[in-house]
């Protein structure tokens, strides 16, 4: 018996010593990699002032170009800057991906050595800020850490620096799912205790109140603007249709009418009647309606993929989004990971499907906006497979090029 224990104990201190090496080979791996990308980024960017106007010189040529004149029109400076911006610049604008903060708000440029498992699997699969920022030219990003309200304001200020430094200086846009409840799930909701806690959107459609409603949205637009959040990645206006589904408590119920009020004052508490400097932008969604789910399963797993209408349901699941989101212009819709079976010309998910994106959002409904995809629908990666429902058969860049042929 002593032997037996003698060889687990040695077995115990090697696996040890393996993860130990392990976690000093993708930390020493990781600063290498951001020193690297670090050279990449230049000054920040310097505050000039040209007949008599203040503009920040974001791509410090000494003048005022138009997108950096803060008299010029929107329209007129997202013009100008896309005609600067090159391929790499335009694609990597195209993505909202997940980033990562030190418990201290630093940008997260090494693995994060805790106690904490998740916390320190999550630092290591994350890329730095760095790398997206720096070499993948992105400027969109979910933020994932719960912080305190300073340590949020103190990072999105740094990550606003890093992005000066890089060519253009375009600005971060950072994102997040709800944080104003009292789930913690990463991808659907983060309790983060400098915010005021509110019922879920469950609670909220249970009130039948939407002046309340509209008024959470606009304290919850105050909090995430204090800390530097500027896009919403809710509300849900999905049906809870389908009681075994496990998403139902991130909508506002069964009800498609209900649900389409309480989503309109949602949308209008963060945006506010006009979207303006004070806004915090919503991205609405699942479009064209998630809930329906075959057998309850979740859209997020190749078992869960279908959504089925056997009542012939399809439009009522559009309600909350026409007589809600639309109502209240909202800036963005996400569609789901689903393949709505039956009610298009062909078998694919959402994101993928023109007569959904481009027949029925842009072209039926007239949306104008932001339509975003999901998660991981692109190709495999560390988070997992790529959720590509009825395109499996397609490369990465044809899946790519069939979500922007879809509208």
């Amino acid at each position: 018996m002593k032997k037996v224990w003698k060889v687990l104990k040695y077995l115990l201190l090697g696996i040890i010593a393996i993860l130990i090496i392990g976690v000093a080979v993708v930390y020493f791996s990781k600063k290498s990699e951001s020193n690297s990308n670090m050279e990449l980024l230049g000054e920040e960017a310097p505050t000039l002032t040209s007949s008599g106007v203040s503009y920040r010189d974001l791509n410090k040529n000494g003048q005022m170009d138009i997108y950096e004149n803060p008299n010029a029109s929107i329209d007129q400076r997202a013009n100008d800057l896309v005609s600067q911006m090159n391929l790499e610049e335009k694609a990597g604008s195209m993505y909202v991906n997940m980033i990562g903060t030190t418990p201290d708000g630093e940008p997260m440029e090494t693995p994060i050595l805790s106690t904490d498992p998740i916390a320190l699997m999550m630092s290591m699969m994350l890329p730095t800020n760095s790398e997206m920022i720096a070499r993948k030219k992105m400027n969109s990003f979910n933020i994932l850490a719960s912080l305190d309200a300073d340590k949020m304001a103190k990072y999105n200020n740094l990550i606003q620096k890093m992005a000066e430094r890089t060519r253009l200086g375009i600005p971060i846009t950072i994102a997040t799912d709800p944080r104003h409840g009292t789930e913690s799930n990463p991808g659907a909701g983060l309790y983060t205790s400098a915010f005021s806690q509110w019922p879920s959107s469950f609670g909220l459609a249970a009130t039948r109140d939407t002046v309340l409603v509209r008024e959470f949205g606009d304290i919850a637009r105050q909090e995430y603007n204090a800390v530097g959040i500027r896009l919403a990645l809710h509300p849900m206006a999905d049906l809870a249709t389908e009681p075994r589904w496990g998403r139902s408590n991130g909508t506002f119920g069964e009800d498609a009418h209900l649900s389409a009020i309480m989503t309109k004052a949602y949308v209008l508490g963060f945006q506010g009647d006009s979207l303006d400097q004070n806004s915090v932008a919503c991205m609405t969604k699942h479009f064209s309606g998630g809930g329906p789910q075959k057998d309850g399963e979740d859209a997020h797993f190749p078992y869960g993929k279908e959504q089925v209408y056997p009542g012939n349901n399809f439009d009522y699941h559009v309600i909350p989004f026409t007589e809600g989101a639309f109502e209240a212009n909202t800036a963005q819709i996400m569609p789901y990971y689903g393949i709505p079976v039956g009610q298009t010309s062909e078998e694919v998910a959402f994101a993928f499907n023109k007569d959904i994106i481009q027949g029925l959002l842009r072209d039926s409904l007239n949306f104008q906006g932001v339509v975003c995809t999901d998660w991981n629908i692109i190709s495999k990666s560390r988070m997992g497979e790529g959720r590509a429902w009825g395109v499996e058969h397609l490369s990465p860049k044809l899946r790519i090029k069939k979500t922007l042929d879809a509208g």
